[in-house]
């Protein structure tokens, strides 16, 4: 069975790109905290498609807290003459954990009295 659940920050800026004429693929690095450890984290790299792609690029910004249900994909190619792997994974659901920055800003006014 492959399957992943993550909750972390997003380490970088959401990227969208368009992959033939009508998928589009959201990718970001997750920070995930390890057990345990304050300063310790793993960097994991999240592509999510379609729809839910469009969603990350509009909501999303580095430094948010979002989990992540998925899969994971390892995939290889060559560069420069060397063979690179990389595992990545490819979301099934991001669910955005922090409140938008608009709402965190707002300081409620108090009725005087």
């Amino acid at each position: 069975m492959n399957v992943v659940s993550l909750i972390g920050h997003l380490a970088t800026e959401v990227e969208l790109r368009h992959v033939g004429a009508d998928k589009k693929v959201a990718g970001f690095l997750l920070a995930v905290q390890r057990p345990g450890k304050d300063s310790d984290a793993d960097f994991v790299w999240v592509n999510a498609w379609d729809r839910q792609a469009e969603l990350c690029a509009e909501y999303l910004a580095k430094g948010r807290k979002v989990g992540v249900d998925g899969r994971l994909r390892s995939r290889s190619w060559e560069e420069d003459g060397k063979r690179r792997r990389a595992v990545e994974v490819v979301a099934h659901r991001v669910d955005f954990l922090s409140p938008p920055p608009e709402e965190a800003e707002v300081i409620p006014l108090r009725a005087a009295g």
